[in-house]
């Protein structure tokens, strides 16, 4: 039996060797959302696939689950991308909906 294999790339590789984000505070159920121009940005993979995903708000573990990398390389990547401006994080008040609750869930349990 044959298995086709796929390039595999290590976490520390997609960060550049780096583990923590240059911002804190993004818990998982951090809502973001892409600027405007962040979609002509000169954006190469994981970020490219992150602003695209982000055209309607999307937690960090959302997007985590969609990349399928663990969730502190999303954070890192996130916070560049917040740092240059090409991510927003959604700082409206209020309480998270029951059913963002188990969307967040189920994205976790997926990882």
């Amino acid at each position: 039996m044959r298995f086709e294999e796929e390039p595999i790339v290590r976490p520390f590789m997609i960060t550049g060797g780096r583990t923590q984000p240059m911002r804190d505070g993004l818990r998982i159920e951090t809502q973001l959302y892409a600027a405007p121009a962040a979609l002509s940005a000169p954006l190469r993979f994981e970020s490219r696939r992150i602003v695209e995903l982000c055209q309607r708000p999307r937690s960090i573990a959302d997007l985590a689950s969609a990349l399928g990398v663990p969730l502190g390389v999303v954070r890192v990547i996130v916070a560049d991308l917040i740092t240059e401006g090409f991510v927003l994080v959604d700082d409206s008040p209020g309480e998270l909906s029951t059913t963002l609750i188990e969307r967040i869930r189920d994205r976790v349990r997926a990882l």
